[in-house]
C-alpha cells in the first residue's frame, strides 16, 4: 500500500505560479508511476500530468509548455511546477501513483484556485 500527501495548492492569479508537492510513503517499491491529476466543478477527473520511474513524462493537452513534472526519487516525491496559469487550471488537483501490483493510490486532493 501506498500512502500520498500533498501540499501546495492556493489561490494565484491569472499568469502566476504555484508548485505542488506530493510525497510518498509505503510500499514505494511497488511504484511505477507518478503524476497529477485535477477535477474542476462538475467535470470529469482529467490527466494533468505523469511521469514514469524511469522519466519520462506524459502531459495533458490542457497544460502542455506551461506545467512542469518532476520527480525526486531520493525523496519518493514528485511535484508538479505550474507556470502561466488561466482560471481554467481551478480546481482540486490529486496526486496519483500507479502501482504494479494492487489498486493505485490516491492523495487527499488539494485546491488551486486562480483569479483572473
Amino acid at each position: 500500500q501506498v500512502q500520498l500527501v500533498e501540499s501546495g495548492g492556493g489561490l494565484a492569479q491569472a499568469g502566476g505560479s504555484l508548485r505542488l508537492s506530493c510525497a510518498a510513503s509505503g510500499s514505494i517499491l511497488n511504484i511505477n508511476a507518478m503524476g497529477w491529476y485535477r477535477q474542476a466543478p462538475g467535470k470529469q477527473r482529467e490527466l494533468v500530468a505523469l511521469i514514469l520511474s524511469a522519466g519520462s513524462t506524459n502531459y495533458g493537452d490542457s497544460v502542455k509548455g506551461r506545467f512542469t513534472i518532476s520527480r525526486d526519487n531520493a525523496k519518493n516525491s514528485v511535484y508538479l511546477q505550474m507556470n502561466s496559469l488561466k482560471p481554467e487550471d481551478t480546481a482540486v488537483y490529486y496526486c496519483y501513483a500507479d502501482l504494479y501490483w494492487g489498486p493505485d493510490s490516491w492523495g487527499q486532493g488539494t485546491q488551486v484556485t486562480v483569479s483572473s
